[in-house]
């Protein structure tokens, strides 16, 4: 066997390997199949000390092939972005719901998380029939709803959802960056990096930052860098 008859066969070889993968994300796809349209729902931005927290819903084709989908937190950066391009060309629809710091002090990040879940599937340009969720169950939605734990890793659904959702809340975080400058919301995304920290202590706290989750380290300068 030639070199270059090797490298065919390896690379068919990891072609089947990432479709036999992708097929077993696919249970809970074939076990609703016969509900209506499936959708997947996760999102971005349940931890991070500032920003937004963005939930998607994404609706694929039953037929949808988009090889290497996983959970967002398990891809790098460029894999996410093109395969949140890719996910939101061949998607029946797909669509983000976000909310705000403010909104997420007064209600809590619970509730916002469920608000920004309950704007992304309202928007859906396709009704869903079932709800394929990441763990969670929505209050105020009608449609019949499965959590599954882990579900980023375990529904091709859920985890296109994870990707929009991700893909969405970093650029947003990339351009906030330019706004409020020395927290590093461009690398950190709003998470309580080391950095992030010592930037709030000696800054205080700008607009974006969520005053629920800050407490601990303003020491009273609530009202600073605004």
């Amino acid at each position: 066997m030639t070199k270059k008859e090797e490298r065919l066969k390896k690379q068919q070889e990891k072609l089947f390997k990432e479709r036999e993968r992708l097929d077993g994300m696919r249970v809970y796809e074939r076990e609703y199949a016969a509900c209506g349209q499936i959708c997947g729902i996760d999102e971005a931005g349940r931890g991070p000390l500032a920003g937004p927290v963005v939930a998607a819903a994404v609706i694929l084709p039953p037929d949808c092939e988009i090889l290497y989908l996983n959970d967002s937190k398990k891809l790098t950066a460029r894999r996410r972005e093109l395969l949140y391009e890719e996910i939101m060309e061949k998607a029946l629809a797909a669509e983000v719901g976000i909310v705000e710091p403010q909104r997420i002090d007064e209600i809590n990040i619970l509730q916002a998380t469920y608000e920004a879940m309950r704007q992304a599937v309202e928007k859906l340009s396709v009704v869903p029939d079932v709800l394929l969720n990441d763990a969670v169950t929505i209050p105020g939605l009608m449609q019949k709803q499965v959590p599954i734990i882990k579900g980023d890793a375990k529904s091709v659904s859920i985890a296109a959802a994870s990707i929009i959702a991700k893909v969405t809340r970093d650029r947003m975080m990339i351009k906030l960056d330019a706004t409020y400058r020395g927290y590093g919301f461009a690398s950190n995304k709003g998470y309580g990096s080391k950095a992030h920290i010592e930037a709030l202590k000696e800054l205080g706290p700008c607009k974006i930052h969520r005053r629920t989750f800050i407490r601990n380290f303003t020491e009273g300068s609530m009202d600073a860098a605004e």
